[in-house]
């Protein structure tokens, strides 16, 4: 299946990288839980020479967010059960980038995957830190235009639902709060510039 080639990368994302001076000093570190979702517990001392035990996920992780929008101009969304959450909710195309992966291959294989879908053109979308208190993951925003709909390849545990619809309904839902997972809304409101730009919004 082939795909577009992503434009070159968003200027923020070469930022989201560690770097500078680090106040808090590691006097040790242990895994709590080893796996597909590394947690640490680390002591540490903070600038005032204070201790404290923290526990986090550590930095590596990464993950796409894709906002597809078909060649009609219509948004392409999916409900999907979360189960932490025990509830159905509103989202975006989105997955975890395997280890070693290209963001663009990863951003291409999800919207494959979730909702059959192929781009013409992708523009990459400011990167951001979910949840910078208790985790190091990085999540990369795209927008995917042009696109076509196939068949999709859900993972057996996945419970997902391709919703397609108008552009202005989309954004009416996250205006009202419907969508309420974070990356999904911020993702959509980095992508309406662009969609204004273009006349589809």
């Amino acid at each position: 299946m082939s795909d577009a080639p992503l434009n070159p990368e968003h200027p923020n994302w070469v930022s989201l990288a560690p770097g500078g001076a680090q106040p808090w000093k590691t006097l040790s570190s242990r895994v709590l839980v080893d796996g597909f979702r590394v947690v640490l517990e680390d002591r540490v001392q903070t600038p005032s020479g204070g201790e404290a035990v923290y526990q986090y996920r550590p930095r590596g992780p990464r993950a796409v967010f894709v906002l597809p929008v078909t060649v009609a101009g219509e948004a392409v969304l999916i409900r999907q059960y979360r189960y932490p959450l025990r509830a159905t909710v509103w989202e975006v195309v989105a997955g975890g980038v395997e280890r070693g992966e290209d963001l663009h291959a990863a951003a291409t294989r999800e919207l494959a995957e979730e909702v059959g879908g192929v781009a013409a053109e992708w523009l990459p979308l400011p990167g951001f830190y979910p949840q910078p208190s208790i985790s190091g993951v990085v999540f990369y925003p795209l927008l995917a235009l042009g696109v076509t709909l196939g068949d999709t390849a859900h993972e057996d545990s996945e419970v997902i639902e391709r919703v397609v619809l108008p552009l202005r309904e989309a954004y009416r839902m996250l205006e009202t709060g419907e969508i309420a997972d974070g990356a999904s809304s911020l993702t959509l409101w980095h992508a309406r510039r662009f969609l204004v730009e273009r006349g589809l919004l």
